[in-house]
């Protein structure tokens, strides 16, 4: 018996996990409109489904999608404790533009079947 086990996955996989990665992409649209709420819930859906994507190219997605939310919400944390300061806008405007920006870098990826580059992932 052969106890190797493969990271390759079958055209039917891909694409299942490639729906759950446009998912999470959603949720964290949606997230401008129901107050964070969607942000958790696609996190959740990375951390949970980590490990079948591990060894593909949407591995990178996950990755991206994870830092996203993680700097999103601190951004969120950081504005609300600094809102009364008149910083705090700032700071929110700031994480607003930056999620909008990783939103569009990822689903372009994703649209056209490519892992996240190195380059891009490095960036904050």
């Amino acid at each position: 018996m052969n106890d190797i086990i493969s990271n390759e996955r079958t055209p039917e996989e891909l694409q299942s996990l490639k729906r759950l990665t446009a998912t999470v992409y959603l949720c964290q649209l949606l997230t401008f409109m129901l107050a964070g709420l969607p942000l958790l819930a696609g996190v959740a859906l990375n951390f949970l489904k980590h490990d079948a994507v591990k060894g593909t190219w949407l591995e990178s997605h996950f990755d991206w999608q994870i830092k996203t939310a993680w700097v999103v919400l601190a951004g969120f944390a950081i504005s609300g404790l600094t809102f009364t300061m008149g910083i705090g806008i700032f700071v929110l405007l700031i994480t607003v533009v930056w999620m909008i920006y990783r939103i569009t870098i990822g689903w372009h990826a994703l649209i056209d079947g490519n892992p996240i580059k190195a380059s891009d992932n490095a960036s904050i």
